[in-house]
């Protein structure tokens, strides 16, 4: 088995293991670049009249491999082959599924430094958040096994009215699940719901972020090797356009779960209330997180906490702390050691052993990231570090940026508001407490929210006051970031999803089934 890593503490037991581990599959997995691949359909190969290249971010001549422009036709074929194959999936006894299930997590661990280089490579996320995605991926799986174990496969005897009678409450699959991920987590935000669906007896349909379909023909793969029957789990590759569409109106999808921006989430909410026949839609749709940082608080603490979650994966996690809201009196000691903890930061390929920040994952981001500065230069702020594109060498071929901490800015400026997804936080100085929660929940978003203070009832205030579905408090490990399946359930308010219920937490997997009551008199 692997070392273990966590986002919460981005080191393992056998490190230097896990580098050599690290270091012999990147130089394997160059052996495969350039191939074009089929995606799989009922476990038929399936090609389409057109293909893309999936380039790395790091160095975009790099032709990672060559997947289908999925065409609505073949989406829809798959759908068809996910529900032929959903009567005897469904039917099957969720032991089965479980310790099929079992085998895909033990599948993804083995293969966790090929997966790792694969996702480096394409997703540009460095070493140790690339595994951590990869385990996280596993656990999730397990975590959703354990509690279909722990719940006796989601079937529960009821009180009775009067003898002869039994009643039970029995959880039941819907049909054909569409599982979309998004570049950022393409592992974990994949193998995760579809393992739920899974478990759960539906079937998958499968459509990985248009950015990282390498990593998502690896799962597919995998789920093939241990032995899932055909058509349980289907991959489909191509634009949000067709194969996205075709997801998403085809009647024959009986739920969908989506990660990614909070216009598509929001539009499939909209389109799926207009349906004839409403179903299922689990969306996580962002976040704009804010750290509060009190005149109580260990700065060293708070600085390492929101530096390492603005700036961890490039800012590119929708629970990035993208904001910061810092106690008049502090203000000046705090930004001191943030803008020198940031300025420490190496930028460079990622996949090397001593880089922590890699390439944004497509050049609309870096338009965004430029964009940004300039606005809030043009708007009379200060750029307290970075603010630039890295453009000589060896970041000239790649989509290099400085990790960039802004200040200056009034407090209701649309910076404080829009999320980037890129690595910028701004920072705006606050009287009270009180003044921080609120303009914390003035935001359309609710996902995290972090504070650093010495003070119980301000923690307290925080926790009973705060409009966000996870929070931290004093986490120098990250201010907004680092939720583990089973340890912290992720799942956002307001804008940011759509049901209330965390991914890795208890009541996830259950979204994934309908209850029926059964009552037999004897």
């Amino acid at each position: 088995m692997p070392p273990k890593i966590t986002y919460a503490t981005m080191t393992a037991d056998r490190m230097d293991d896990l580098h050599r581990d690290l270091d012999a599959a990147i130089a394997a997995v160059k052996n495969q670049f350039g191939r074009t691949y089929p995606m799989s359909i009922g476990g038929r190969d399936v090609t389409s009249p057109t293909q893309f290249d999936d380039t790395s971010p790091i160095d975009t001549r790099i032709v990672l491999a060559r997947f289908q422009q999925g065409t609505r036709e073949e989406v829809a074929q798959a759908i068809k082959a996910a529900r032929d194959a959903f009567p005897g999936w469904s039917s099957r006894p969720w032991k089965d599924r479980v310790a099929l299930l079992r085998a895909l997590a033990d599948a993804i661990r083995t293969d966790y430094a090929e997966l790792s280089a694969i996702m480096g490579y394409e997703a540009g996320k460095n070493r140790l958040e690339c595994v951590g995605d990869v385990q996280e991926g596993a656990d999730l799986i397990d975590y959703y096994l354990d509690q279909f174990e722990r719940h006796d496969g989601f079937v529960q005897k009821m009180g009775t009215l009067g003898p002869g009678e039994e009643n039970y409450s029995v959880m039941r699959p819907y049909g054909v699940w569409a599982v979309i991920s998004p570049f950022n987590f393409p592992l974990a935000l994949a193998a995760g719901p579809a393992g739920g669906a899974l478990v759960a007896g539906n079937t998958v349909v499968f459509k990985p972020a248009t950015a990282t379909p390498y990593i998502g023909l690896k799962l597919s793969e995998l789920t093939a090797k241990v032995g899932f029957p055909a058509g349980v789990f289907n991959f489909v590759t191509g634009s949000g356009q067709t194969a996205g569409e075709e997801l998403i109106q085809n009647p024959g999808v009986g739920g969908i779960v989506f990660t990614g921006s909070k216009e598509v989430g929001m539009r499939l909410i909209r389109e799926n209330a207009a349906r004839p026949v409403p179903r299922p839609v689990i969306t996580e749709m962002g976040g704009k997180n804010p750290a509060l940082v009190m005149k109580s608080a260990d700065l060293e603490k708070a600085a390492d906490g929101v530096m390492r979650s603005a700036f961890g994966a490039q800012g590119q996690k929708c629970s990035a702390c993208s904001r910061v809201y810092v106690q008049r009196e502090v203000r000046a000691r705090f930004i001191e050691l943030l803008v020198e903890r940031t300025k420490n930061i190496k930028v460079g390929n990622p996949l090397d052993r001593d880089v922590w920040l890699g390439p944004v994952i497509t050049e609309s981001a870096l338009r965004t990231f430029e964009q940004a500065v300039a606005r809030a230069k043009q708007d009379g702020a200060k750029i307290l570090v970075g603010g630039r594109r890295l453009t000589e060498e060896p970041f000239n071929h790649g989509y290099f940026v400085e990790p960039t901490v802004i200040d200056g800015l009034p407090k209701d400026h649309p910076l404080f508001y829009e999320e980037l997804f890129v690595p910028i936080t701004v920072v705006g100085d606050v009287l009270t407490l009180d003044e921080a929660i609120e303009l914390t929940n003035r935001s359309e978003y609710g996902l995290t929210a972090g504070i650093f203070s010495s003070e119980e009832d301000e923690l307290q205030k925080f926790f009973d006051q705060v409009q966000a579905g996870v929070t931290y408090a004093n986490r120098r490990a990250g201010a907004t970031t680092g939720a583990w399946p089973g340890i912290n359930s992720f799942g956002g308010w307001k804008g940011s999803g759509s049901t209330g219920r965390g991914t890795g937490g208890p009541y996830y997997v259950q979204q994934f089934m309908r209850e029926q009551s059964r009552v037999r008199i004897r």
